[in-house]
């Protein structure tokens, strides 16, 4: 059996592996080293968070159960996608399709924030009252469905090797976990990991209250994305301890915090709160009265 064999069957166990080993290591760095107050008991919104998980992950299992990494080996089989179509060197084809599915999940979070029916879903995640590594994996399961249908779209155009798509998993798991965590890293250590990888500070920023700093920051992964495509925002007007996190207008608890008020969200309600394609004139009106914010 070759490594790429092991890895496929043991795709379940690996993922899980490191789900759990980052996870634990994220909370015990969120409890001894905080970077903001919590507003809500961990109790509350964890068990309503991983319940959103686990709910999620049984839908994925029942509706696609050879995952992405199936999608993987057979695109392989049958020669299918760029990587295969010309025949790249495996040493250089593992990193090419990590980098380019980071890339499409990159434009994803940007459509999802672009098209009206789809903030619906993605303002699930945003809705958070808190911000810690659970955050980062609470999404609804329609969205989780929909971003399974692009990733298995982007493995197929680009004939991902197995191997990539498992350590694009990984990372992608570990990434979210991390840079939504509650952490406190030094300025100079935050300056340094910005040029490389998407630290908690600058993700943070994206789970603003304020529209244009929600529409910052997009990567989960790498930085370079948002950088390249004049997204960046170093900052919050607010600093990171002033500012808020959530959506205007949905500050209930009981409708963003719990497993039920989760899954109704995205049928709730006109989107008012929704950003990139309209004007926000109450802004505007701000920075009018306000020529330096």
């Amino acid at each position: 059996m070759d490594f790429e064999q092991f890895v496929l069957g043991h795709e379940p166990a690996i993922r899980l592996g490191f789900f759990l080993g980052i996870f634990i290591l994220v909370a015990l760095w969120e409890t001894l080293a905080p970077q903001r107050a919590r507003r809500l008991t961990r109790l509350y919104r964890w068990s309503s968070n991983l319940g959103l998980v686990v709910l999620n992950t049984v839908v994925v299992r029942l509706l696609f159960p050879a995952a992405a990494v199936g999608v993987a080996a057979f695109a392989a089989a049958e020669g299918w996608g760029l990587l295969n179509h010309y025949a790249v060197p495996f040493w250089l084809a593992v990193p090419l399709a990590v980098v380019a599915m980071d890339f499409v999940i990159w434009l994803q979070h940007v459509m999802v924030h672009a098209v009206p029916a789809l903030w619906r879903l993605h303002r699930v995640h945003h809705a958070d009252l808190d911000y810690d590594l659970t955050t980062g994996a609470r999404f609804h399961p329609l969205e989780i469905v929909l971003s399974m249908l692009i990733k298995f779209a982007a493995i197929v155009v680009l004939g991902a090797p197995v191997l990539a798509v498992v350590i694009f998993e990984v990372l992608l798991n570990a990434t979210a976990m991390f840079n939504h965590g509650n952490i406190r890293l030094g300025a100079g250590v935050d300056r340094v990991l910005r040029w490389f990888v998407v630290t908690p500070d600058m993700h943070r920023v994206h789970h603003s209250v304020e529209d244009d700093e929600c529409n910052s920051n997009f990567g989960f992964n790498l930085t370079w994305w948002d950088r390249l495509f004049g997204t960046y925002r170093e900052q919050p007007r607010a600093g990171q301890l002033g500012m808020t996190i959530g959506i205007r207008g949905h500050d209930d608890a009981r409708e963003v915090n719990r497993l039920d008020g989760m899954l109704l969200l995205p049928f709730q309600g006109e989107i008012s709160d929704y950003a990139i394609n309209r004007r926000n004139f109450a802004e505007e009106e701000r920075r009018a009265q306000d020529p330096h914010r």
